[in-house]
């Protein structure tokens, strides 16, 4: 049995301290998954290492994922831009049919 040292247990538990999360305030035993009520309520909980402590709320799904990613509402001309398809046969390419023109790719 490979154990992990506490060391590196106590680094990994440390690095989630601050993490945030959005929970759905329904009552009792409700649905609890964010796709199934996006403008129910929610409140933002924050992990400090041993629980989650109530850090928020927000009134929707948008506002709560608002607070949680807020690198998302930065201007999209600072993200990189995608770097498009090139040519090449990978497993998951179709092989290219021969044109009935004798168009296409040129041989060697």
């Amino acid at each position: 049995m490979d154990d992990e040292s506490l060391k590196d247990w106590a680094e990994r538990r440390d690095a989630m301290i601050g993490r945030l999360r959005a929970v759905p305030v329904m009552p009792g035993d409700g649905p609890r998954a964010s796709h199934l009520n996006p403008d129910a309520p929610r409140a933002i909980e924050r992990w400090n290492g041993h629980a989650w402590e109530l850090y928020g709320f927000a009134a929707s799904l948008a506002d709560a994922k608002a607070i949680l990613y807020p690198e998302a509402n930065e201007p999209s001309s600072l993200r990189p831009m995608a770097k498009p398809l090139g040519s090449g046969s990978g497993k998951h390419r179709k092989p290219q049919a021969p044109r009935p023109d004798g168009g296409g790719r040129t041989q060697r």
